[in-house]
């Protein structure tokens, strides 16, 4: 698959570049894992000295040696002795940038906390000790965010305030899986934009594979997806354990729940009989997994909150999945396939309401997008959007089939909302699969 989107971060990347040249940068770029990291740092760099080191779960000593041969040949300088810890190869890297300009990325940096978690303060001194002479562009990558964010963002932490620029790189967008689909498969049809969004949720690595399967369609995407030794079957574990540890077995009926329509935190403590707010808190603020929603124009502190799931390939992982595990255990894959194409008509419907919300945001035409609902999930409205320079609010339906929709009730259910928009004009839409 070709490279594509990145625009906004490869020009900040070149900036860096460029800034560097006259005084040392530290990066720290940040994403969920199969996000596209590597590959929009390899891109960047391609046309620049860099060196690539990518730290992996062995030893110290082990590391420090495949480190220095991969410097010996990418500067092409001599390296004399064994160089054992990896205090000693920065040190000897901040020296060599002193007269001589390149980029060092290092990439999986979290993993140096079950290393040597030492590295850290090491590099703090070094940095701070030679940076004003240096003129090195350290780029220093990873992808269990909580440990990244808390590397350089937690003022306990040596390295917190050290970085120049922060990266979050994000899932593709709506206009690049449109681009996409465009080019590998110019008849797609709503069906198949809804499910390429539904299932990879615009993760690079996920809408790689399935362009490599020649998978364009609802089904061809599900029967890739729920395959024998398919990689998609285990990669809800593969993202998130390292992030919950051993906790995750909580972490992990908790996102199952929510996934599956549970989305109060009454409901998800009500069926796992226990305390769940520690659990939610840090699903929400320091793994960035799920967010509150509140319906619109509701004060900060109110008590009607749903969770949702953010990332759409998670989502659909915990409610098919990993909730039907036991089939995927013993191999019984059409049991799943057949669950999944039952519910998926309803399931899509949600992540359509999704989709559009989304949309909205891209077309940046309005302060305030959200959807509506009072005391027991009466007069629900799936998405109201404000524009309070230009006084216009917006009220709309989504479902699948745009002739279910009637917009006589939707106004009939926006009549109390509209209310608290005094002077703004309304506009009423249905969406649907056609407006996609």
């Amino acid at each position: 698959m070709k490279f594509y989107n990145r625009q906004n971060e490869l020009v900040l990347l070149d900036k860096i570049q460029k800034l560097s040249t006259h005084a040392a940068q530290m990066t720290f770029v940040v994403g969920r894992r199969r996000i596209g990291k590597t590959s929009l740092l390899i891109r960047a760099t391609e046309n620049t000295d860099c060196i690539y080191l990518f730290v992996a779960k062995k030893s110290e000593i082990l590391l420090c040696a495949e480190f220095t041969e991969e410097i010996r040949q990418k500067l092409n300088v001599p390296i004399f002795g064994e160089i054992k810890t990896f205090r000693d190869l920065f040190g000897m890297i901040i020296e060599l940038s002193k007269t001589r300009h390149f980029t060092l990325i290092i990439d999986e940096f979290q993993e140096f906390n079950s290393v040597n978690p030492s590295v850290y303060s090491d590099m703090q001194n070094i940095w701070d000790s030679n940076k004003e002479q240096s003129t090195l562009n350290l780029i220093l990558c990873g992808s269990v965010y909580s440990m990244m964010t808390r590397i350089f963002e937690n003022s306990k932490e040596p390295l917190f305030g050290r970085a120049t620029q922060r990266i979050h790189l994000k899932a593709f967008d709506i206009a690049t899986l449109k681009e996409i689909l465009t080019d590998y498969a110019p008849d797609y049809s709503s069906e198949d934009l809804l499910a390429l969004y539904l299932f990879t949720g615009g993760v690079a690595k996920y809408v790689e594979l399935l362009v490599q399967a020649n998978a364009f369609s609802y089904e061809a995407m599900l029967h890739e997806i729920v395959a024998e030794n398919s990689m998609f079957l285990e990669e809800g574990k593969n993202v998130l354990i390292d992030e919950f540890g051993k906790d995750y077995g909580n972490y992990f009926s908790i996102l199952t729940l929510i996934a599956s329509g549970k989305t109060s935190r009454t409901e998800i403590e009500s069926i796992m009989e226990m305390q769940t707010g520690g659990f939610l808190d840090r699903l929400e603020n320091e793994y960035g997994l799920i967010r509150k929603v509140r319906p619109i124009l509701a004060k900060p502190n109110s008590r009607s909150v749903k969770y949702s799931i953010e990332d759409n390939f998670l989502k659909f992982w915990f409610r098919f999945i990993y909730r039907y595990r036991s089939a995927v255990e013993i191999g019984n894959l059409d049991y799943l396939i057949e669950i999944i194409t039952r519910d998926y008509t309803a399931y899509s419907g949600k992540i359509l309401e999704k989709y559009f919300t989304q949309k909205l945001i891209d077309q940046k035409q309005y302060n305030q997008i959200g959807a509506y609902w009072e005391r027991g999930n009466q007069n629900e409205i799936d998405i109201v959007a404000v524009n309070d320079l230009k006084k216009t609010v917006l009220f709309a339906e989504v479902k699948r089939n745009k002739d279910k929709i009637n917009i006589e009730k939707l106004k009939e259910k926006s009549e109390g909302l509209l209310r608290r928009f005094e002077g703004f004009k309304a506009d009423y839409q249905s969406l649907s699969l056609k407006e996609m």
